[in-house]
């Protein structure tokens, strides 16, 4: 028979009484690491809620500001600039006095025009003098002539100095109307060396300056532009792409690139038959105007431009990939119910901005549908990371 000492006997009833306390520490465990894997928790599914706003399905842009109406004011005559009366950013009104050439050489000629004038006036006036002389000569040679008392050669004389002065004075006269005629033209062009604004506006470039040698021969040398700065006009830049989708007298809206926030809204007024080529890509200019009456847009801004293809106002709305793609305008929606249960949903869906998605009946603003939720209402395991977009919804 084997003896045990008594310190054997008390190390075995502790190790008995560690092994009493583990098996239920274990078994609790193992217990709730099946539960977590039979059931994940609901914390940690993507969801998302539907509420109610906007949806704009649109074709985006880059686009510039121009003044819808313009006018490139140019001089019609050479000279020196010698007095300029306005300045870049002032308001004119049309007929106002812009600016003046030197005006000495074109005042000489139309000096010399009317005196050449009054020359040719003169000589008509003695050739008038002269026919009445050379009529009253004829008539006495045709009462001595019928009374033999003068020769056939005096009277073709005198009939002959009639009709000569008579054609002198014709000439004459048409001399005058030809002098009359560079005259208007002198004094016409004596008149665009003193410069009148075309409209009313506002000066937003100046091309001349004072002082300034003006060489309006070969072509009109620009001085400034006038701009009608209350209606801007957008020339957006549009891809070969997106032209297609574009349709005069659709709704069109931009924003400033410095002005983030504010949004001004026009209708697409025309698309530009020639495009513009730049590095292989084809652009199509598309334009559209905008009211501008309190003059905060300017020329040459940047625009970042929307041309809606559709839209919704007021809608329930989810992300697109919460909605698996049904036909004919239907998907299925992942609900979490009021209990905390997934159910799954039919909805009819409407317009998509491919960020968004309108849902027309099916589902109320407020309930919360699983983000990407594959069918049978498991969440996809890259959830998180990317949006599918539905095929068919827009």
């Amino acid at each position: 028979m084997v003896s045990r000492s008594p310190t054997h006997n008390r190390s075995s009833m502790r190790w008995r009484r560690a092994f009493y306390w583990l098996v239920p520490v274990l078994l609790v465990a193992v217990w709730l690491g099946w539960q977590a894997l039979r059931q994940p928790a609901q914390a940690e599914l993507p969801m998302a809620e539907a509420t109610r706003g906007d949806i704009e399905h649109v074709v985006t842009a880059l686009g510039n500001l121009q003044p819808r109406d313009y006018v490139d004011v140019g001089a019609q005559v050479s000279g020196q600039l010698v007095r300029l009366h306005v300045e870049v950013g002032d308001a004119v009104s049309e007929g106002d006095l812009l600016a003046e050439i030197d005006a000495d050489v074109q005042q000489a000629r139309v000096e010399a025009g009317r005196a050449q004038l009054v020359a040719l006036e003169a000589q008509l006036s003695e050739r008038q003098a002269q026919l009445t002389l050379a009529r009253q000569q004829f008539q006495r040679q045709e009462r001595l002539l019928a009374d033999d008392a003068t020769s056939e050669d005096a009277f073709q004389i005198a009939r002959a100095t009639v009709l000569t002065t008579e054609a002198q004075i014709r000439a004459l006269q048409a001399q005058i109307e030809q002098n009359r005629s560079s005259l208007r033209a002198e004094e016409a062009t004596l008149g665009y060396t003193r410069i009148f604004a075309p409209m009313n506006g506002t000066v937003v470039a100046m091309d001349a300056r004072q002082g300034q040698t003006l060489n309006a021969n070969q072509m009109a040398p620009i001085l400034m532009r006038i701009a009608d700065l209350s209606t801007m006009t957008v020339w957006t830049e549009v891809s070969e792409a997106d032209v297609s989708r574009l349709r005069a007298g659709m709704p069109a809206w931009f924003s400033p690139l410095g002005m983030p926030g504010t949004r001004w809204e026009g209708t697409l007024r025309q698309i530009l038959p020639t495009p513009e080529i730049i590095n292989n890509v084809v652009l199509y200019t598309a334009l559209f105007d905008v009211d501008n009456h309190d003059g905060r847009l300017m020329t040459q801004m940047t625009a970042q431009v929307f041309f809606v293809l559709n839209e919704a106002r007021d809608v329930v709305r989810v992300p697109v990939s919460a909605v698996q793609p049904q036909r004919d305008g239907k998907g299925l929606v992942t609900v979490i119910n009021s209990n905390g249960q997934r159910e799954q949903r039919e909805v009819e869906t409407g317009v998509s901005d491919r960020i968004t998605l309108e849902i027309r009946s099916g589902l109320q603003e407020g309930e919360t549908v699983l983000v990407n939720a594959a069918p049978g209402g498991r969440a996809s395991a890259n959830s998180g990371n990317r949006q599918r977009v539905p095929r068919g919804l827009f």
